[in-house]
């Protein structure tokens, strides 16, 4: 891509990227993003944008995997029911599995438990050439241990280490890991679905409504659900402190699926384009070879 049409493509897509992300400059308020934002687009729209960046994407990720260099990490956090499943199955149709895998991070293991708390996601980072996606990361680390102190008391940590800064620590820690990766050729891009607890709601009550969605619905759903303002709480220091240039948060308008799916796509779009990623060049002397290949090849069909 040339670098005229390259500027032209992060200019159509800022005002779906720039609005919504916050890399650590200036001041954050969870408060003050809008969780029904839709833009000035309709839904007919958001299609079209959604389909045109599964079509970039792919054709990134080729080159990406081809050029075997950088990696891509991307996060995705929310409340329950705020869509990153179907976020990451719709933005990435298409795109080939070779290249791209998920993890998604539950309950830790005992084996788990034995290690520090970014272990589990170290040895799942992405290949060089390769988009790695974290459904949930190391940073429940700072949002369900947080709200749910008594699983701290059961990570093993030495009693004296347990200290009233621990979040502080496990911000300053995280950021300084996602330092590391990216001075080693890792892109991070944080997404956070923020929803609202009216369609968080509304989204429970269709899960128990549709026995296709049954199976989603969790009692411990409800039980969370009450611990809203202390998750939104934790979500706001969190951000706040672990935003930065090399990792920034972009804080995705979720409650309208379709619009979520247009900043989410947008922004990994952005983010690969940015990298003048191409396919690798083939120099004189394999084309030569390659051309005495031809030749053969040729041959062998003559000689039929």
């Amino acid at each position: 891509m040339s670098k005229k049409s390259s500027q032209a493509l992060a200019d159509e897509l800022k005002p779906y990227v720039a609005p919504f992300r916050y890399d650590g400059s200036g001041e954050f308020h969870l408060k003050s993003h809008k969780t029904n934002e839709k833009g000035t687009l309709d839904k007919e729209q958001a299609t079209r944008i959604i389909e045109a960046n599964r079509k970039r994407l792919n054709d990134f990720q080729e080159k990406l995997y081809a050029q075997d260099r950088w990696s891509l990490l991307l996060i995705f956090q929310g409340m329950d029911a705020a869509g990153k499943d179907s976020a990451i199955k719709s933005v990435f149709e298409g795109v080939n599995p070779q290249g791209c895998e998920v993890t998604s991070f539950k309950q830790p293991s005992t084996k788990e438990l034995d290690h520090d708390f970014l272990w589990r996601s170290m040895i799942a980072l992405p290949e060089r050439g390769r988009i790695g996606i974290f459904n949930r990361s190391y940073y429940e680390e700072c949002l369900v241990v947080r709200v749910h102190t008594e699983i701290l008391a059961r990570q093993k940590i030495p009693q004296q280490l347990v200290i009233k800064d621990i979040w502080k620590e496990r911000f300053e820690d995280i950021s300084a890991m996602e330092r590391y990766l990216a001075r080693n050729g890792t892109v991070i891009l944080k997404f956070f679905l923020n929803v609202s607890k009216g369609e968080q709601r509304e989204r429970f009550l269709e899960r128990l409504e549709d026995p296709a969605k049954n199976w989603k619905f969790s009692m411990a759903d409800v039980g969370e659900r009450k611990l809203w303002a202390k998750y939104q709480a934790a979500y706001q220091d969190m951000i706040h402190h672990t935003a930065s240039q090399a990792a920034p948060w972009i804080v995705v308008p979720a409650d309208h699926k379709w619009f979520a799916r247009v900043v989410i796509g947008s922004a990994i779009v952005a983010a690969l384009d940015s990298l003048d990623l191409h396919f690798p060049k083939v120099d004189k002397a394999d084309r030569s070879d390659f051309a005495k290949v031809r030749d053969a090849l040729l041959a062998e069909e003559k000689a039929k």
